[in-house]
């Protein structure tokens, strides 16, 4: 298989195991990373205040010298998440160096991940009939996910991170997932938000009751969404669970009934769909592990990086 300084793959299993990817996919990845990384060079050359005075690629060889090593490198942080002091010590790099390469390679991934069209937007934007023209609905499934975060030090941080669902302080983003393709994929991927907020306070700061095309749009949500059948009529239709009723002095059994507890059972079989997405991008234990990084926008930047990686596996083309 392949060597990488200190790690020596025996074989496509341990390949996945590192970098989240089979060989076939990193290869796909890596024929455009190059591309990417050429372009982003031509833009450090046309940034600079003075003209280069040699060649590129004269002088020391740095300690990931090939486009191959430094894809290994950046999905190697992000699948397994080791602290920088570990990442240096098996890429022979200073732990503030592969801090900084790890802030450099990201955005490149990121432009690679654009070009091959499996990048999820930041917001959700309804299809129009010119991209859908044998569809006659859109089909999306709603839900957010949390990832821990370390404890913030500063006590307005921590009241405002704080998730009371997960009882820990957290990270929360809005996940969009589109079944009208033959596979299922992520569509758009929110803001980073506080842990704190709820699901539904942060659907409603995204998607815009007003924006044209969502009278073609079906979506199915968890019981946490409540009142969005309230709030978004123009929805052509809300799947949400039938929630138990309270348990009261005049009904002290509260059960669904028969027709409810089917009519969740057929919404539960469409939202596992998200659910299994959710799943693989926690595999990269970035998202799985606490985040310790503190680089602004870092946190946001990550989710969406990996979301791109996942459609990327499940041959899911962004359109």
């Amino acid at each position: 298989m392949r060597k990488f300084n200190l790690i020596n793959i025996r074989n496509d299993r341990q390949f996945r195991a590192f970098t989240g990817l089979p060989d076939s996919l990193f290869n796909r990845l890596l024929s455009v990373f190059v591309q990417s990384l050429k372009l982003d060079e031509q833009r450090r050359d046309r940034n600079r205040h003075t003209p280069r005075r040699r060649q590129r690629g004269g002088g020391r060889k740095g300690a990931l010298p090939t486009p191959e090593l430094k894809l290994f490198f950046l999905l190697f942080y992000l699948k397994t998440y080791p602290t920088f002091d570990v990442l240096g010590c098996l890429f022979d790099l200073s732990p503030s160096k592969a801090e900084e390469q790890i802030q450099k390679l990201l955005p490149i991934l990121k432009q690679a991940e654009k070009q091959l069209e499996v990048l999820p937007d930041r917001h959700f934007k309804p299809a129009s009939k010119e991209v859908q023209p044998t569809e006659k609905t859109q089909k999306i499934t709603v839900d957010a996910t949390e990832r821990p975060l370390c404890r913030p030090q500063h006590a307005r941080k921590q009241k405002n991170y704080y998730s009371g669902k997960s009882h820990r302080h957290t990270l929360k983003n809005t996940i969009v997932s589109n079944i009208n393709q033959g596979v299922q994929g992520i569509q758009a991927v929110g803001p980073t938000t506080p842990g704190r907020q709820h699901d539904y306070a942060s659907f409603k700061k995204e998607f815009n009751p007003e924006q044209p095309g969502l009278s073609s749009v079906m979506v199915w949500v968890d019981a946490g969404y409540q009142g969005i059948q309230k709030d978004y009529p123009q929805f052509k239709e809300i799947h949400i669970p039938h929630k138990k009723p309270r348990k009261s002095k005049f009904n002290p059994n509260p059960t669904l009934t028969p027709k409810q507890k089917k009519e969740n059972r057929a919404i539960s079989r469409v939202r596992v769909g998200i659910e299994n997405l959710i799943g693989d991008m926690k595999v990269f234990q970035i998202l799985a592990i606490k985040f310790r990084n503190h680089i602004k926008s870092f946190a946001d930047q990550v989710i969406l990086v990996i979301a791109g990686l996942c459609n990327l596996k499940n041959g899911y083309v962004v359109q």
